[in-house]
């Protein structure tokens, strides 16, 4: 009897033990998956586990975005160079299921989408849902630069990254915002003091670690991966455009400073001169972009941008630099076409090359080439009456963008570095006598030209 006892009790465990081994089961794939990430894809073909996680994540997040009509587009650098190789493909394929989960499976541990800030305001309902979804989130915001002046530094907190996690991925939705120039601008992620700085691996993020700046992009409607999504229509453009976006803003703390220790032109001139000078600049700037030419201010303009975020009146002129790789024989013609006259041509493309064009009235364009050395950056100059040459030393440097009189476009990232070369340390004060000969703190003496090369490189208009 105590055998048939003990028997019918270790069956009775096992009857148990299984009944609650199946309800674990069905209440990981009914209630955790579903709240934490699938544990396997519905993709055909995908792999199981940490892959089809991602999947999952990004599936979730695009039917929440999707809940409450926020138009966002992709974004991530990995994802899109993957896209890029089948772009092609990818545009011509039919909606059908895809055989094998390709790109949102790939090794990462986010994924970023972007967002149009005009294009959506109701955050509220958003979190709600995404947290009866399962996901964390996390608001990162900060004050709006477009709104800091001369007269108002104060400018209000605007929501600039949002995270959402979910299981072990997360998604990085960063807000894009339009500036006065026409162009789409980002802000950097930086956390408050209270938050939590382990929520995601934020060193890893591909975008935040500084502002950015990027031409608004013309947008694709795909299926990638049984997911439809928005891409930039070019890819390849934007992951180019993405490699050099990074963005200064203008310091206007600073240039306030400056003009309480010496303040403002404001006559008729100074004023009329500031327009002619903007005007001058995006006709140049629409010049150089059109003919696909790099550029940036250089001297007194970047100067005038760097000390007092305006143009300094008393300057006369524009100033532009240009790499000579990337120099183009379509320069001259192209500005000249554009109602601009060259006025003088200085030296040739191998060396110290310079052009001036005359804008309206006395106001003119200087454009000056730049050559690189292995630890130092040049460009050249020449006194027309006796051919000598000179030539002016900068550290090297790299390209950023900004926002100068309305419009998009290069200076040095290095900008201090950059006008103390050009106007040394005491580049702070004004100064309203200036001999490009002897006055920049870079000047050297660079021989002359040979008189028999004087009818090629000193050209007068």
């Amino acid at each position: 009897m105590q055998k048939i006892n003990r028997n019918v009790v270790l069956a009775l465990l096992s009857l148990t033990s299984l009944v609650f081994l199946l309800f674990q089961l069905c209440y990981y794939k009914f209630y955790l998956s579903q709240k934490n990430g699938a544990a396997f894809s519905k993709v055909r073909g995908s792999q199981s586990g940490q892959d089809s996680t991602r999947w999952h994540v990004v599936r979730k997040f695009l039917g929440l975005i999707s809940s409450h009509n926020i138009p966002v587009y992709l974004i991530d650098p990995l994802i899109l160079g993957l896209v890029d190789k089948d772009i092609e493909q990818i545009r011509s394929s039919p909606d059908g299921p895809s055989p094998e989960c390709k790109y949102f499976c790939a090794p990462r541990d986010f994924t970023t989408f972007a967002l149009l800030d005009k294009t959506w305001k109701h955050e509220v309902g958003l979190f709600r849902t995404a947290e009866k979804m399962g996901f964390q989130w996390l608001k990162i915001i900060n004050k709006d630069p477009r709104l800091d002046g001369m007269d108002d530094l104060s400018g209000m907190e605007i929501p600039l990254h949002y995270i959402f996690k979910l299981a072990s991925h997360a998604i990085h939705l960063v807000v894009f915002y339009e500036r006065s120039g026409h162009f789409l601008w980002h802000g950097p992620l930086r956390l408050k003091q209270h938050m939590d700085r382990k929520f995601v691996p934020f060193r890893k993020l591909h975008f935040g670690r500084y502002p950015g700046a990027y031409e608004k992009p013309e947008l694709l409607l795909v299926s990638i991966d049984d997911l439809k999504v928005q891409i930039p229509k070019n890819p390849s453009s934007f992951l180019e455009e993405m490699s050099h976006s990074r963005f200064l803003e203008c310091r206007y703390r600073e240039a306030r400073a400056f003009f309480q220790l010496y303040p403002d032109d404001a006559s008729l001139d100074a004023v009329e001169f500031r327009k002619k000078a903007k005007s001058l600049l995006h006709l140049a700037a629409l010049t150089l972009n059109n003919l696909g030419v790099k550029f940036w201010l250089s001297s007194g303009t970047c100067l005038g941008w760097y000390r007092q975020c305006n143009v300094i009146p008393h300057s006369k002129d524009v100033d532009l630099g240009i790499f000579i790789r990337d120099y183009k024989a379509d320069i001259i013609p192209a500005f000249q076409k554009a109602g601009l006259p060259l006025k003088h041509k200085f030296g040739k493309v191998e060396d110290s090359l310079e052009l001036s064009f005359q804008g309206e009235d006395d106001v003119k364009l200087d454009i000056f080439f730049f050559y690189e050395e292995d630890d130092h950056i040049w460009n050249g100059g020449t006194q027309a009456k006796s051919g000598k040459k000179f030539k002016y030393l900068f550290p090297k440097f790299t390209l950023c963008w900004t926002e100068f009189v309305e419009l998009k476009v290069h200076v040095p990232c290095e900008t201090l570095q950059y006008v103390e070369a050009n106007y040394g340390p005491e580049w702070k004060v004004p100064v309203k006598t200036w001999d490009w000969k002897s006055s920049p703190s870079n000047v050297q003496d660079n021989g002359i030209w040979p008189i028999d090369e004087w009818d090629n490189v000193i050209q007068i208009y």
